[in-house]
C-alpha cells in the first residue's frame, strides 16, 4: 500500500462543491484517505485573469500504481466535467499527484514529485497544513520550509 498526497482544485462553478465531489470519488474508486486540508482561496497561478481557485490537499493510501493513480485521477476529472483548455487556464477540478511513497518518477505522462508543487503556495500551504514535515525526495527539504521559501520571494515580504 502507498501513501500518496494529492493536490485538489477547481475555479468553475460551485468550487467547493467540485472538491468535495472529487473526494468523494477518489473514496468511492478505493482511495483511503488519512487527511484533509482546509479549503483555500487561492489566486490563479500562470494565468492570471481568471476566477480564483479553492485548492487543498490529501493523503490517502491506494493500491494503484502511479500510472494507474493517473488513469483514475483522469476518469474522475472526466466525470466532473473538466473540459482541455489553456494551458493553467480555468478548470471545473484539477487533481494533481504530488507525491507518492518517496518514489521519483521521471516518464513521457508522469512526474513525481510533481514537478512544479515546490514553486506554488496554493499546493505548499494546503500541504503543509497535513503533513509540515512531509520531505521532498527530490530537494530533499521538508513541505514546511519549501512554503517558507515560496513566501519569501513573493513581493513584499
Amino acid at each position: 500500500m502507498a501513501t500518496v498526497f494529492l493536490g485538489i482544485g477547481s475555479n468553475i462553478g460551485d468550487r467547493q462543491k467540485q472538491c468535495e465531489k472529487a473526494l468523494e470519488l477518489l473514496q468511492e474508486y478505493g482511495l483511503r484517505i488519512a487527511a484533509r486540508s482546509s479549503l483555500y482561496r487561492t489566486e490563479p497561478w500562470g494565468k492570471k485573469e481568471q476566477p480564483w481557485f479553492f485548492n487543498m490537499a490529501i493523503e490517502g493510501t491506494t493500491d494503484y500504481s502511479p500510472h494507474a493513480l493517473l488513469d483514475l485521477i483522469k476518469k474522475i476529472e472526466d466525470e466532473l466535467g473538466r473540459q482541455e483548455s489553456v494551458r493553467w487556464g480555468p478548470r471545473s477540478i484539477d487533481i494533481d499527484i504530488l507525491l507518492y511513497d518517496d518514489i521519483i518518477l521521471n516518464g513521457h505522462e508522469l512526474v513525481i514529485p510533481h514537478p512544479l508543487m515546490h514553486e506554488r503556495e496554493f499546493v505548499l500551504r494546503p500541504l503543509s497544513e497535513i503533513a509540515p514535515d512531509k520531505t521532498h525526495p527530490v530537494l530533499t527539504k521538508p513541505v514546511k520550509d519549501l512554503l517558507q521559501e515560496v513566501l519569501h520571494r513573493k513581493p513584499g515580504i
